[in-house]
Protein backbone atom coordinates (compact mmCIF):
# COMPACT_ATOMS: atom_id res chain seq x y z
CA UNK A 1 0.00 0.00 0.00
CA UNK A 2 1.03 3.41 -0.84
CA UNK A 3 1.07 6.22 1.55
CA UNK A 4 -1.50 8.54 -0.57
CA UNK A 5 -4.23 5.65 0.31
CA UNK A 6 -4.18 6.08 4.05
CA UNK A 7 -3.61 10.10 3.62
CA UNK A 8 -6.99 10.25 1.21
CA UNK A 9 -8.52 8.75 4.33
CA UNK A 10 -7.58 10.92 6.91
CA UNK A 11 -7.79 13.90 4.54
CA UNK A 12 -10.50 16.61 3.80
CA UNK A 13 -13.27 16.27 0.91
CA UNK A 14 -11.80 14.54 -1.99
CA UNK A 15 -13.20 12.25 -4.76
CA UNK A 16 -10.65 9.48 -3.81
CA UNK A 17 -11.26 9.73 0.05
CA UNK A 18 -14.61 7.58 -0.31
CA UNK A 19 -12.23 4.64 -1.61
CA UNK A 20 -9.29 4.98 -0.21
CA UNK A 21 -11.93 4.70 3.64
CA UNK A 22 -13.16 1.81 1.56
CA UNK A 23 -10.02 -0.11 0.68
CA UNK A 24 -8.93 0.32 4.31
CA UNK A 25 -12.48 -1.09 5.78
CA UNK A 26 -11.91 -4.16 3.76
CA UNK A 27 -8.25 -4.81 5.10
CA UNK A 28 -9.71 -4.13 8.83
CA UNK A 29 -12.35 -6.76 8.03
CA UNK A 30 -9.78 -9.09 6.34
CA UNK A 31 -11.60 -8.87 2.75
CA UNK A 32 -7.97 -7.52 1.34
CA UNK A 33 -4.25 -8.20 2.71
CA UNK A 34 -2.25 -5.20 2.66
CA UNK A 35 0.95 -4.42 3.38
CA UNK A 36 3.46 -2.06 3.04
CA UNK A 37 7.16 -0.64 3.43
CA UNK A 38 9.39 1.23 5.93
CA UNK A 39 9.50 4.60 2.95
CA UNK A 40 5.68 4.71 3.20
CA UNK A 41 5.83 5.49 6.49
CA UNK A 42 8.34 7.60 6.83
CA UNK A 43 6.40 9.61 3.81
CA UNK A 44 3.54 9.46 5.59
CA UNK A 45 5.34 11.24 8.68
CA UNK A 46 7.59 13.66 6.38
CA UNK A 47 4.26 15.05 4.77
CA UNK A 48 1.92 15.66 7.64
CA UNK A 49 5.05 17.60 9.51
CA UNK A 50 5.74 19.46 6.59
CA UNK A 51 2.25 20.66 7.19
CA UNK A 52 3.16 21.30 10.98
CA UNK A 53 0.48 18.42 12.35
CA UNK A 54 2.46 16.03 13.68
CA UNK A 55 -0.97 15.00 15.87
CA UNK A 56 -2.67 13.70 12.22
CA UNK A 57 0.90 12.30 11.15
CA UNK A 58 0.88 9.78 14.41
CA UNK A 59 -2.55 8.56 14.11
CA UNK A 60 -2.06 7.86 9.87
CA UNK A 61 1.31 6.20 10.88
CA UNK A 62 -0.16 3.91 13.58
CA UNK A 63 -3.33 3.33 11.13
CA UNK A 64 -1.13 1.50 9.03
CA UNK A 65 1.03 -0.42 10.94
CA UNK A 66 -2.27 -1.78 12.98
CA UNK A 67 -3.62 -2.91 9.18
CA UNK A 68 -0.93 -3.77 7.63
CA UNK A 69 0.02 -7.52 7.70
CA UNK A 70 3.51 -6.55 7.83
CA UNK A 71 6.05 -3.16 7.20
CA UNK A 72 8.28 -4.26 5.62
CA UNK A 73 12.37 -3.02 5.25
CA UNK A 74 14.07 -0.93 3.25
CA UNK A 75 17.18 -2.95 2.51
CA UNK A 76 20.69 -2.32 0.81
CA UNK A 77 19.48 -5.16 -2.16
CA UNK A 78 15.97 -2.57 -2.56
CA UNK A 79 18.37 0.40 -3.02
CA UNK A 80 20.58 -1.31 -5.25
CA UNK A 81 17.40 -2.55 -7.64
CA UNK A 82 16.01 0.91 -7.12
CA UNK A 83 19.53 2.48 -8.93
CA UNK A 84 19.13 -0.60 -11.44
CA UNK A 85 15.62 0.86 -12.11
CA UNK A 86 16.05 4.37 -12.31
CA UNK A 87 18.74 3.63 -15.33
CA UNK A 88 16.01 1.23 -16.90
CA UNK A 89 12.64 3.54 -16.58
CA UNK A 90 12.32 6.99 -16.53
CA UNK A 91 10.56 7.53 -13.22
CA UNK A 92 10.35 8.83 -10.07
CA UNK A 93 12.98 8.03 -7.29
CA UNK A 94 10.25 6.92 -4.56
CA UNK A 95 7.99 5.47 -7.13
CA UNK A 96 11.30 2.87 -8.09
CA UNK A 97 12.45 2.15 -4.19
CA UNK A 98 8.53 1.12 -3.99
CA UNK A 99 9.19 -1.62 -6.82
CA UNK A 100 12.04 -2.32 -5.77
CA UNK A 101 10.90 -3.27 -2.46
CA UNK A 102 7.14 -5.12 -4.61
CA UNK A 103 9.80 -6.98 -6.53
CA UNK A 104 12.39 -8.17 -3.97
CA UNK A 105 9.22 -9.46 -1.69
CA UNK A 106 7.26 -11.61 -4.80
CA UNK A 107 4.75 -8.55 -4.50
CA UNK A 108 3.31 -7.57 -7.62
CA UNK A 109 -0.15 -5.26 -6.96
CA UNK A 110 0.23 -2.12 -5.48
CA UNK A 111 -2.75 0.50 -3.60
CA UNK A 112 -2.01 3.58 -5.21
CA UNK A 113 -3.57 6.63 -7.02
CA UNK A 114 -0.56 7.55 -8.83
CA UNK A 115 0.10 6.27 -12.64
CA UNK A 116 3.57 7.04 -11.99
CA UNK A 117 4.39 3.44 -10.79
CA UNK A 118 2.93 2.19 -15.01
CA UNK A 119 6.28 3.41 -16.36
CA UNK A 120 7.70 0.21 -14.39
CA UNK A 121 4.51 -2.14 -15.31
CA UNK A 122 3.40 -2.60 -11.42
CA UNK A 123 0.23 -3.52 -11.67
CA UNK A 124 -2.39 -0.74 -9.49
CA UNK A 125 -5.29 -1.85 -7.61
CA UNK A 126 -8.40 -0.80 -8.90
CA UNK A 127 -9.47 1.82 -5.35
CA UNK A 128 -12.22 3.21 -7.82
Amino acid sequence: MDSNVPMYAAGGPHENKRPSLEFLRRVQVGELQAVTSTEVLQEILHRYHRLGRPDIAERVYDLVVQLCAEVLPVTIADLDACVHLLGEVDGAVRDALHVAVMRNNDLETIATYDAGFDAFGVQRYSLG
